[in-house]
């Protein structure tokens, strides 16, 4: 099997690199290009193509890796909303992924936004550089005896769960299928979450019915001083609505990874270039905003098991195996 790697940065083949020689008959190659209507083309001659959360694979572009002979789309990674699978379908391309990695690297991550944010670690850290030592503007709140609440108790929402139960707070979550093995969860409806929660972090995949479910009506039925926080996908906030709350004091944190707007430029260095659109600018001027680039997923563990099961997805298409990670319409 010929598979294309779309997107590549050094850790990508760095990781895949090291596992390749225990999948004899794969053979990859790599390109720094991401998938997008202009580079299917250079699938032609290949078995399958590699792509990522940030990939455009679109009913155009799936069209165009039929076209090359493609029958295999591997996502390295858990989300697919960026896969037209009604278009793979009528194609005959197969979509796998990668359905979890390493839920406790994104659920710590979800926690050190929640305690930069609030902490403001991030302002703090640039002041002693500069030998300012005072405290104003750095005034946080504890967490201890907080009720946490967890918005889909999926591997990640489970890992953010334990880790808030450790600090000592309350935890509720709201899920359409509860999880009786979290007994220490209190489960609510979406509303009641909205309303009894000092932090909220939000661990649920983008679909239609989640698509912009942190808006101005379920903002306003927060707490004010409210901790937000999203891990998951940046459609799952409204970022003007945010934006607004924000400016009307209702959060008294929040912790972003992903936005709505990152899709064109996440992992790409922008620092000499002007950006298109200003959303980004406008949640980064606000000091009780702390914003990372999608590098929740980012440790050794992670990469390490993204890997090996994208191999294994691979390697289960070619042998004709039962495929437990294909992705359905």
């Amino acid at each position: 099997m010929k598979i294309l790697f779309y997107g590549t940065k050094n850790y990508d083949q760095q990781f895949f690199e090291k596992l390749l020689p225990d999948y004899p008959g794969i053979t990859i190659k790599y390109i720094e290009a991401n998938l997008q209507e202009e580079t299917a083309s250079l699938a032609k001659g290949y078995d399958a193509v590699c792509a990522f959360v940030n990939a455009d694979i679109s009913s155009p572009v799936v069209r165009v890796l039929c076209g090359c002979g493609v029958k295999l789309i591997l996502m390295r990674c858990a989300g697919y909303n960026n896969v037209d699978l009604k278009t793979a379908e009528e194609c005959g391309i197969t979509v796998m992924r990668v359905p979890g990695y390493s839920p406790e690297a994104v659920a710590e991550h979800a926690i050190a936004l929640a305690l930069t944010a609030n902490r403001h670690t991030h302002k703090a850290y640039i002041k002693c550089r500069e030998n300012n030592f005072a405290l104003n503007g750095l005034m946080g709140v504890n967490l201890f005896q907080k009720t946490a609440g967890i918005v889909g108790t999926g591997k990640i929402g489970q890992a953010m769960a334990r880790i808030c139960k450790g600090f000592g707070m309350k935890v509720i979550a709201y899920d359409m299928y509860p999880n009786p093995s979290l007994d220490f969860v209190e489960y609510v409806s979406l509303d009641e979450l909205l309303k009894e929660s000092d932090l909220i972090s939000l661990h649920c995949p983008l679909t239609e019915e989640t698509k912009h479910m942190i808006n101005a009506d379920t903002i306003a039925k927060m707490k004010d001083g409210v901790i937000l926080v999203n891990t998951s996908r940046g459609g799952l906030i409204r970022t003007d609505d945010l934006i607004e709350g924000i400016r009307s004091h209702k959060f008294f944190a929040v912790g972003l990874d992903v936005y709505e707007e990152e899709t064109d430029f996440v992992y790409e260095d922008m620092s000499e270039k002007i950006m298109p659109t200003s959303l980004i600018q406008r949640l980064l001027s606000f000091p009780n905003v702390t914003m990372t680039s999608h590098q929740g997923f980012f440790t050794e563990e992670a990469l390490t098991n993204i890997a090996e099961t994208t191999l294994e997805n691979a390697r289960d298409f070619m042998e004709g195996n039962e495929l437990k990670n294909k992705v359905t319409a």
